[in-house]
């Protein structure tokens, strides 16, 4: 079953094209990842998705229900996680999610039962009753995510989830996520941590200036579009002319070439054979090398 479905899906605001025509879906029990650039439209989609931003045309289905006709429906059976903590200050870790169980009709008993078993999932107990503010970023964040569990989702979105967390905190999260994927929830995330991504997503697209670039998943698109291996060496002016006699396709990045190939070997010992090098570098090809092919290297604000 397709949880999401979208099909020539675009967003306008003014005469910026967001969004521009893209077609995806997401199916039921899978973790979906949104990668792209800065203003790339990632967020854009989330808030479609999740009926706080209409759209300008196209079809947007959830749960089978048009994501216009049917905001309240749908809002009813996901989770959100914003890219922004957005707790509230004046009350604890505890009355954070029993307050917002209220919105969801849930009733005192249960959201109060319902709010300390999500403090435990997220090991959050020990801090269930001291103000939110005390909190450490990492807490915060997990303390987002027991909050966007309270009405328990069949759909969890999150836009950037791990932002800002050490390793310790960032591997904690993707436990978390790996858990609620495995009991049936759908989870669909937005990240710039490329290795968060090929660890927990089963599928992904890469977005850039609105479009869907490329879609499928995270060891598919590497084998397709950045080979098995990356070998490197110093961009001298010998190797780059060795390597054009050779006819090897290379890309140059600063004073470092870069070869992407399923055959690192070959590639080894034409450097240290015909040209001669003694430091040359190979390493698995990742999602990060097709990012960057993809939409560049341009620094993007």
């Amino acid at each position: 079953m397709d949880v999401i479905s979208a099909t020539a899906l675009r967003k306008r605001f003014g005469n910026l094209v967001a969004v521009d025509g893209i077609n995806f879906s997401v199916y039921e029990g899978e973790i979906f990842g949104f990668l792209g650039p800065n203003g790339a439209g990632k967020t854009t989609v989330m808030k479609m998705v999740h009926c706080v931003s209409r759209r300008t045309s196209g079809d947007l289905f959830v749960f089978g229900m048009d994501a216009e006709s049917h905001p309240r429906e749908i809002k009813q059976r996901l989770g959100v996680v914003p890219q922004e903590n957005n707790h509230d200050p004046d009350f604890s870790a505890f009355m954070n999610l029993t307050v917002y169980a209220r919105y969801f009709g849930i009733q005192k008993r249960l959201a109060e039962e319902r709010a300390d078993e999500l403090l435990d999932f997220m090991q959050l107990s020990e801090k269930r009753d001291v103000p939110v503010e005390t909190l450490s970023g990492g807490m915060k964040r997990r303390l987002i995510i027991a909050r966007a569990l309270m009405n328990n989702p069949e759909l969890l979105i999150l836009d950037e989830p791990t932002i800002g967390l050490d390793p310790q905190a960032r591997h904690l999260i993707w436990e978390k996520l790996r858990h609620l994927r495995s009991t049936g929830c759908t989870l669909v995330m937005t990240t710039h941590y490329l290795d968060e991504a090929a660890r927990l997503c089963d599928r992904l697209v890469i977005m850039d200036q609105g479009k869907i670039l490329v879609e499928g998943s995270p060891k598919e698109l590497v084998r397709e579009h950045a080979g098995t291996d990356i070998v490197e060496a110093n961009a001298t002016p010998d190797v780059i002319a060795c390597l054009e006699t050779a006819g090897v396709v290379f890309e140059t990045f600063g004073d470092i070439i870069q070869v992407q190939t399923g055959t690192p070997q070959k590639i080894v010992s034409a450097l240290m054979e015909s040209c001669r090098l003694e430091n040359v570098t190979v390493r698995r090809a990742t999602l990060e090398d097709v990012f960057l092919k993809l939409t560049g290297r341009t620094l993007r604000e």
